[in-house]
């Protein structure tokens, strides 16, 4: 397992820099509708959307997807009316990540209904498409924020394994721990410290701080409402695309719920 997993990010990993740092923003964004459609389609597995759901559920993302791009595609970086519909749509999206998920998760809801998930589905994968093609602008920010997420995963599962025995939500997901919060907020914010210093110093240390452990707090938050699904739907992982590493969802469920926030705050 430890293997494939290796070889999987040695793969993936180049793969999305050269992608990052070299594709024009066009290309770029018609690239990222792949791992966006992927990811629904792991949506509407896990929702047991069924065959007609499914279809419908991913010709709707489609479409909106496609307007999305074109209003994107057409608009100068920097317009006022593209500017205020992502703001727009990045709101919506925390909105849904503050309120909606936590109550779903602290009320142990499973919902079934398929209008309810679908339009879930698209409140959590259309902004994420929308704050990584805009994010891509520059990459190398992009690349320094998707490194919160990465830092606070990586920091809360090796904080818990080492020193975790209090359990977050024992019934949602067993293996995450307070202590391994406590660690992975530890860690973001030493790393907001360093980039502080070394690259972001015309922002101030403390704003930088509270975004970044904004970011991982929801980043922890998108973690636990992909789990809650997946015990919903009864499996282990949203797909097997990734060796070792499960599905698409498994992949990005913490980039979804953290990336519209740094994309309201950093665009």
């Amino acid at each position: 397992m430890l293997k494939q997993r290796l070889v999987t990010a040695a793969v993936l990993i180049p793969l999305l820099l050269a992608a990052m740092f070299l594709l024009p923003g066009v290309w770029w964004q018609a690239v990222l509708i792949i791992p966006v459609l992927i990811a629904a389609h792991e949506w509407a597995r896990l929702g047991s959307f069924g065959r007609t759901g499914e279809a419908l559920f991913l010709l709707t993302l489609t479409a909106s997807l496609a307007m999305l791009w074109f209003f994107v595609s057409a608009s100068n970086p920097v317009n006022g009316q593209l500017a205020a519909l992502s703001r727009i749509v990045f709101a919506l999206n925390i909105s849904f990540w503050l309120v909606v998920v936590p109550c779903w998760l602290w009320l142990k809801v499973t919902v079934r209904n398929r209008l309810v998930l679908g339009a879930a589905g698209i409140a959590v994968l259309l902004p994420t498409w929308l704050a990584m093609t805009q994010l891509q602008v520059n990459p190398l920010l992009l690349l320094l924020l998707l490194g919160v997420v990465w830092i606070a995963d990586t920091a809360a599962y090796l904080f818990g394994r080492l020193f975790g025995h209090h359990k977050l939500a024992p019934r949602i997901s067993p293996g995450k721990t307070w202590e391994g919060v406590a660690g992975a907020l530890a860690t973001v914010t030493v790393y907001a410290l360093i980039l502080h210093f070394a690259h972001f110093t015309e922002r101030k240390g403390e704003f930088l701080i509270a975004t970044f452990l904004g970011m991982a707090v929801l980043s922890i938050v998108g973690d636990l409402f992909e789990s809650w699904l997946k015990r919903g739907a009864g499996v282990k992982d949203s797909g097997t695309i990734f060796p070792g590493h499960g599905g698409m969802l498994d992949r990005i469920d913490g980039v979804v719920a953290a990336l519209p926030l740094a994309a309201l705050i950093f665009l």
